[in-house]
């Protein structure tokens, strides 16, 4: 972020410098992006409502206070800013039933995994995550990916830091099913029989 603290471009964007936010615009532009995208599941919308957060929270600004990170209030802006728009369209994402999962069938995922290539498992993840409702996926992804803290998840979202623990539990059994799924599929036949 150039030679200036995050602090130094918050301080100047206070104060109506927008080139200074920009810096901030671009530094978390990608994550923003990637939590609202996981959630609405539509790359336009998940572009506009993007746009929105970061112009409510250039209007916010001023009374950002940091009690929390920056990064923290800016992803909260976002995830409400998501939610919104989930309401408004009055979509519902349903989730497919979590199965049981055997020690044969972990043997298949983790065979099936070694097969594909590291883009190509990439891929997968990223629409099995598509999958998971609005608010698991968001989650998952500032846990995973964002390597945020469940105390700092609890902020963005609202939920209590054990409601965030249960979620993440459910979202992963959740996700790994469904890459199981997506797996046995994959899973090439050997003298006409699964592996």
């Amino acid at each position: 972020m150039n030679q200036y603290t995050e602090e130094y471009y918050i301080d100047k964007a206070v104060h109506g410098d927008t080139r200074a936010f920009g810096v901030l615009v671009e530094k978390y532009q990608d994550y923003i992006f990637t939590i609202v995208y996981r959630m609405l599941k539509v790359r336009e919308e998940a572009e506009e409502v993007a746009q929105d957060a970061f112009l409510k929270a250039f209007e916010a600004l001023p009374g950002f206070r940091g009690e929390s990170k920056f990064s923290s209030w800016l992803y909260r802006i976002a995830y409400r800013k998501a939610l919104d728009r989930i309401r408004k369209n009055s979509r519902h994402t349903s989730l497919e039933l979590i199965e049981e999962i055997t020690a044969d069938d972990a043997t298949k995922l983790e065979s099936g995994l070694e097969v594909m290539l590291e883009q190509e498992r990439s891929e997968i993840i990223q629409k099995c995550l598509l999958k998971l409702p609005e608010q698991d996926a968001a989650i998952v992804t500032l846990y995973y990916f964002e390597e945020q803290p469940v105390k700092e998840i609890a902020g963005i979202t609202g939920l209590t830091e054990d409601n965030v623990k249960v979620k993440l539990y459910r979202s992963r059994k959740a996700l790994f099913s469904l890459l199981k799924k997506y797996m046995l599929k994959e899973i090439p036949e050997k003298n006409g029989k699964s592996i």
